[in-house]
């Protein structure tokens, strides 16, 4: 009687394989015959079903071949050698002193210069300069107040400003006191003038400025009343009383 061939060894993989058919199978004569409420109740197991199976064909596959697993392997740690330390036996290496490079010659001496003696200037005196000499101071200047002609109201007047030192005057005031404020000065030549009440001021104006020496400048006036009752009650100049008042 001949041998009966034996049968291939069935694997855990075609096992799971055999389960997962004949549960396909059962669910489709289970789903063919209800409603459809139950026939999703009955997909969603099935899915289950089938995720619990691709996982356990995966974990027997694992299972058969553990050695294709590559094995975790840590790289050995880092020797360290001891600091200061020589092997045994080493001789230690001498230090070897740098080459000297060869003494560069100084250069000579540069060649002694004779100094040459700078020429000797003689100090020369000279007088030391005087100071300037103050500008003379000019002399009082006297003026003269005359009446010159006469009106039924008014009278004209002049007074003459004379310069009796050599030097010019480039200033001066004059003042004439009538006896009333009524009284009025016009016409008025060789001077600008300006009143307080009764007091009329004379200052010099462009054409007569400064005295010059040894000269004179007059100014002349009219006063608007008789000259019995209107003649100046006082006349100065720069403070010196005029001469030829009426007294």
């Amino acid at each position: 009687m001949p041998a009966t061939p034996p049968q291939p060894r069935r694997t855990v993989a075609i096992i799971l394989l055999d389960r997962i058919v004949a549960l396909a199978t059962t669910a489709r004569r289970v789903l063919s015959g209800r409603d459809d409420a139950s026939r999703i109740t009955w997909v969603a197991v099935l899915g289950v079903l089938g995720v619990l199976a691709v996982t356990a064909v995966l974990v027997a596959g694992v299972l058969r071949t553990p050695e294709k697993l590559a094995p975790v392997t840590l790289d050995p740690p880092l020797s360290v050698d001891p600091v200061g330390t020589q092997p045994g036996g080493t001789p230690r290496a001498r230090a070897q002193p740098a080459a000297t490079s060869p003494a560069v010659a100084a250069p000579p001496p540069a060649a002694s210069v004779t100094a040459v003696p700078a020429p000797t200037v003689e100090a020369t005196t000279s007088p030391a300069p005087t100071g300037s000499t103050a500008a003379p101071t000019p002399a009082a200047l006297i003026a003269d107040f005359a009446v010159e002609d006469t009106a039924l109201l008014s009278y004209g007047a002049a007074v003459t400003i004379t310069n009796p030192g050599p030097v010019p005057t480039p200033r001066w005031t004059l003042v004439l006191i009538l006896p009333r404020e009524s009284l009025r000065v016009s016409a008025v030549e060789g001077a600008q003038a300006s009143r307080d009440g009764a007091v009329w001021t004379f200052v010099p104006d462009g054409s007569a400025g400064a005295v010059p020496g040894s000269a004179s400048v007059r100014v002349t006036f009219r006063v608007n009343g008789a000259p019995t009752g209107a003649a100046p009650e006082a006349c100065a100049i720069d403070g010196v009383a005029c001469t030829g008042l009426p007294s």
